[in-house]
Order: structure tokens, then C-alpha cells, then sequence
């Protein structure tokens, strides 16, 4: 960055006014013989993350104001504001607790609750940073005003020892205070005219001219716990900090009165905050998904089935046992997951009748298995390492490696599994590839040719996973099935190959293919990571909101001259390589004979 940044300097004309240092600004000297020959009297900077605080601007900024700007330097940006907004939000309380799930079987409803140290459990010590605007209103209700927490001051010393700071209000209503949703927004000047705001769409004086940005977005914070407030009595939100992160309490009179003035930052203790990220939990307390996968494994359980569930911290485990079988074992490779469902089965009531099997699944003997043979093998699947859809796909591996524990005419769940492509146009998302060219005047190509090379020798024929539900698309193709994986027969030894052709059925600008996985658990029954419902005429888009999907961004069509009226056909090839587990692609226009 600091070659092109010289380059780029010399190619606008600014090399002699203009002198890059290749260092951390914490390493930078002052005086004759050092980098910069006196102190600065205006400070620029662009240290800031969505949390504003979690790039290290704090101690940044401090030693900045110790050691190399003058006393009464002026900083631009010159201030920084916090803000928050205290909601009730089922949605966003589902990401941070395991709420009781419902299992209908023929004896009656059971309910598998969470365990007492979950319930307690103060949560995440991360923020869960989002596009907000994404969001529906009717996800969310409005608890307070919109609250300035604190300011931060650049053009002065600036501490980043803890700190925190209260901001006492009146309810708007009653309700259950269960999130604090978060933004920023940076004054450029001293006045404050010139003003860049991440607030967002029901918090902006213009919604319809929203900014749309990806480096900077939105914070949701989970309290501590949920906690009846009442409409008109006085309570006090306090935001806390230390020198990279913040976080929220609710207090019912000022910390100054009560004297618990820097509460420590919020750590989980119950593992399930540890194993499970937030989609995760989103995931977990989706009843609909719970039925969808109780009538799957209704159809295939009988009373003598002895069931092996391979999924990392899954349910599934519970849900086999109270639906009838004779014998369920888990498999929990890691300590967290280990210990997590151990709890799980203590609360429920259930640590004598599921055996937890603590070791790699190739490493499975007959006598962890108390020498009986599966008849049964589950999985959702889902494992905590994985990143792009089909790193699920361990779970065949999984299948292929206890081959031998399985007995004759086992059965398993999911029985398949499928790859699905789409071409689509990105509302916004494109942008995080399209070059900048000409940047306010400057010529920046310098930046855009380095990280095309870089795309290049790596990742321009490589999928990046992203939560789809957060970017707007429209489907210019029908969704595709590519691939289809056969989890009754082991890995096969030879690569599959797939070859075809998407043909665009919608006018738009074609930014991407959408990639995703769907899991047959059974003949009739199909869960998608991917497109939830059918397209619409305008081809608009509901994905999963608690998978993320793989986009490959078709290179040519992220240059903003690209015509409406390009080609009309995508072509693909994908393989899938059984012995890294990995899967290539390729796709690219079809360029039509005059």
C-alpha cells in the first residue's frame, strides 16, 4: 500500500509537497534526523471501524496529540458522536439467546429449554456489526429517542483509558429492553456543516438520499439481560469503553450515584456465545426450521433406530431421542461443543439417555458406539469452521469415515445434498469490487491495476461468502442446480465435474453468481441455505438470513461503462475435488456470433 501510495503521489504531481512514511503512526519521529522535521498543526486521519473506536483510534489518536501534532492542531475529521437507541426486537434477541424449542411428537409437545448458565450468560463480548437498513421496522420496537452517548474531541487530547458515560431518559413505552442499536456520525469541520452520519434510514432527516457504505455500518448490542421498562419512568443507558471497545448497561439510577462507574465488559461464560455466532442462535430459534427437520426425521426414525448425530452443537441429538429412537449418540469434536451439550442434556434432563462421543469422527471405534451399529446417521449439517456453503459438505467426509459403524440398509439424514447458481444484479454490493479510477480528482488507477493483480493471482475465480439478506440483488437468471452430492454412497474418489449455461431472463447489469446449498433430509423435504422463496417478476430475492451465501463476481461486468445490453448467457464449469473437499469454478459470458 505504501509503494502504490507513492506512486500514486508522484503520478498527480504532489511529490514534492507530499512525503509518505511506511510505518505505524506510533513509530513515527519527530526532530532533524527524524521522519517529519517538526510537529504537525493539522491532523488526518481514518482510523475509525463501525464501532468507531475498534481499529485502535483511541491510543492512536493519543500518542498523535503526545508526540506529533502541536498543541492547538485542528483534526479532520474534528469530532466524533455516538449514538443509541434502546429497542424490544424478538428477531435480534433470538441472535443472543436459545429461546425454548418446540418438538411435537406422538406422545405430546416436548420442549427443550436452555440451561440455567445460558439464561444467565451476559453473552458475546464482540459487537454484531450490520447493514441496519436491512432490517424491517416491524422487526424492531422503539424503546427511547435516539440518545448522543458521547462525543470525542480530535482536535484535543484524546484518552484511551475506560470510561463510561450515562445519558438518563424516559421510555417512549413499556416493553422488554433487550438491544441497543448503535452509529456514529463524524463532524468534518469545527463548525460542524459538513457532516457524515452512519444513522440509520428512521434516524436520517432524508431517508430516500441514504449513503450506502460497507466499511462503516450499524451496531447491535445485546444487554447484559432483558429488562421491563416501563413508559415515562426515568431510566439511565450507560455506554461503557475501554481503548477498543464498547458496550452497554441499563441502570436504573446514574453510575455516579451508585458507583459502579466502570462495570466490566460484558465476557460469555455458558460456551453456547463461543460455539454458536449470531446467525447461529437466529438459526437454532427458527421454529420453522425445527418443524422441517422433526417431520424429516418422523419419517425415518422407528422405535430400534440407533442414532449417531455429527453436527457441531446441534440439536438434532434431542430431537431423534424424543421422537422415538432406541439409542442416540453425538459426535463433539471440540471441548466448547462437549461442554455445551452436556449442559444442554443436564437441563433437559436427558445426560443418561444421549451418549456425547468427545474425538474426531475417523477415530470412532465399535466400542464407543458400545458395539452396536448405526441405523441412523444425522446431521444438519453444520460445523463452526465452516466459511463458504459447501464447507458443510464434511459432513460426507464424516459419513465415509464411519462407513464401517454403519449397518446394512442405514439410513441417512440428510440423504443428499445439491449446489445451486443464479446470475443476479446487486443493488450495492457491487461496489466493493468496482474500481475507483478518478477519486475526486485524483487518478487512484494505480490502486485498481494492484488489487486487480492480486485478484488475479488468487481470488478472481474464487467465491467470497456474504450474508445476502443484508445486500439487495435481483435474479437475472432462473436459480440452477449445478451439482448434486449422494450422501448414501461414501466420497467418491474421482472429481465431479458440472458444465452448462445460464441464460439472462431479466434486463440488468450482471455483478455476480449466487451460489448456495440445499440439504435433502428426505424424498420431499428440503432445507435451502440459499433462495427461500420462489422469484418474483422483478426477480427480487429472499435468501436465508442465517447462511451466508457464496457470490463469484463476474470481473467484466464491475466496470460502471458496461452496457444494459451486454451478453445474454453466462457459461460455467465446476468441479468438486474429493480430496481437499474443495470446489472450483468458473464463469463468464457467452459472447453471441454477429
Amino acid at each position: 500500500m505504501a509503494d502504490a501510495a507513492v506512486k500514486i503521489v508522484e503520478k498527480n504531481g504532489f511529490s514534492d509537497k507530499i512525503k509518505v512514511i511506511n510505518k505505524h503512526s506510533t513509530e513515527v519521529t519527530v526532530g532533524p534526523d527524524g521522519d517529519m522535521s517538526c510537529r504537525a498543526n493539522i491532523l488526518v486521519t481514518e482510523l475509525f471501524d463501525t464501532e468507531l473506536i475498534g481499529e485502535g483510534a483511541l491510543p492512536s489518536y493519543e500518542h498523535a496529540h503526545r508526540h506529533l501534532v502541536q498543541e492547538n492542531c485542528e483534526a479532520v475529521p474534528h469530532r466524533a458522536t455516538v449514538y443509541a437507541q434502546l429497542v424490544e426486537s424478538r428477531r435480534m434477541w433470538s441472535w443472543n439467546k436459545l429461546f425454548p424449542v418446540h418438538v411435537q411428537t406422538s406422545f405430546g409437545e416436548q420442549v427443550i429449554v436452555p440451561p440455567s448458565e445460558l439464561e444467565r450468560c451476559p453473552g458475546a463480548p464482540s459487537v454484531y456489526d450490520i447493514q441496519l437498513n436491512q432490517v424491517s421496522s416491524s422487526d424492531f420496537t422503539l424503546l427511547s429517542d435516539v440518545l448522543p452517548m458521547f462525543s470525542v474531541d480530535f482536535s484535543k487530547q484524546v484518552s484511551s483509558s475506560a470510561a463510561c458515560y450515562s445519558k438518563q431518559f424516559e421510555p417512549l413505552r413499556s416493553g422488554q429492553a433487550q438491544v441497543v442499536l448503535s452509529w456514529w456520525d463524524i463532524e468534518m469541520d469545527p463548525e460542524g456543516k459538513i457532516r457524515c452520519t452512519m444513522a440509520p434510514f428512521w434516524a436520517q432527516s432524508d431517508p430516500e438520499g441514504l449513503q450506502w457504505r460497507d466499511h462503516w455500518m450499524q451496531c447491535v448490542y445485546f444487554l447484559p439481560q432483558e429488562e421491563p421498562v416501563v413508559q415515562g419512568a426515568a431510566l439511565c443507558l450507560v455506554a461503557h469503553h475501554d481503548d477498543y471497545c464498547v458496550w452497554y448497561s441499563l441502570q436504573r439510577t446514574s453510575p455516579e450515584e451508585n458507583g459502579r462507574v466502570h462495570q466490566l465488559r460484558p465476557v460469555c461464560d455458558c460456551q453456547a456465545h463461543l460455539l454458536w455466532n449470531r446467525p447461529r442462535f437466529g438459526e437454532i430459534n427458527n421454529q420453522d426450521r425445527t418443524d422441517q427437520y422433526a417431520q424429516a426425521l418422523r419419517t425415518v426414525l422407528t422405535p430400534d433406530s440407533i442414532c449417531l448425530c455429527v453436527s457441531d452443537g446441534s440439536l438434532l441429538s434431542m430431537m431423534a431421542h424424543h421422537l422415538g429412537a432406541e439409542q442416540v449418540f453425538t459426535i463433539e469434536s471440540s471441548a466448547a461443543s462437549h461442554k455445551l451439550m452436556k449442559r444442554m442434556f443436564k437441563a433437559n434432563h436427558l445426560e443418561d439417555k444421549i451418549s456425547i462421543i468427545e474425538k474426531r469422527p475417523e477415530l470412532l471405534t465399535s466400542a464407543d458406539l458400545e458395539g452396536k451399529k448405526v441405523s441412523l446417521l444425522l446431521g444438519e449439517p453444520f460445523f463452526t469452521t465452516s466459511l463458504l456453503p459447501w464447507h458443510n459438505l464434511y459432513f460426507w467426509y464424516v459419513r465415509t469415515a464411519v462407513d464401517q459403524h454403519l449397518g446394512p440398509g442405514a439410513v441417512v439424514m440428510p440423504l443428499a445434498a445439491s449446489l445451486h447458481a443464479m446470475i443476479v444484479e446487486f443493488r450495492d454490493l457491487w461496489r466493493i469490487r468496482s474500481p475507483c479510477g478518478d477519486c475526486e480528482g485524483f487518478d487512484v488507477h494505480i490502486m485498481d491495476d494492484m488489487i486487480k493483480r492480486a485478484l488475479d493471482f488468487r481470488e478472481s475465480k474464487e467465491a467470497e461468502p456474504h450474508p445476502l439478506w443484508e445486500y439487495p440483488c435481483r435474479s437475472l437468471s432462473e436459480p440452477q442446480r449445478i451439482l448434486t452430492f449422494d450422501f448414501q454412497q461414501p466420497v467418491p474418489q474421482q472429481p465431479m465435474h458440472a458444465e452448462g449455461s445460464m441464460e439472462l431472463r431479466r434486463p440488468g447489469k450482471s455483478h455476480g453468481a449466487v451460489l448456495w446449498m440445499e440439504y435433502h433430509l428426505t424424498q420431499d423435504n428440503t432445507v435451502s441455505t440459499g433462495l427461500l422463496e420462489p422469484l418474483e417478476d422483478k426477480g427480487d430475492c429472499c435468501w436465508n438470513p442465517h447462511c451466508k451465501q457464496a457470490v463469484y463476481f463476474l470481473s467484466t461486468t464491475l466496470d460502471p461503462r458496461m452496457p444494459l445490453d451486454g451478453p445474454r448467457t453466462v457459461s460455467y464449469t465446476v468441479d468438486f475435488h474429493p480430496h481437499t473437499g474443495d470446489i472450483t469454478m468458473e464463469f463468464r459470458f457467452m459472447h453471441t456470433p454477429d
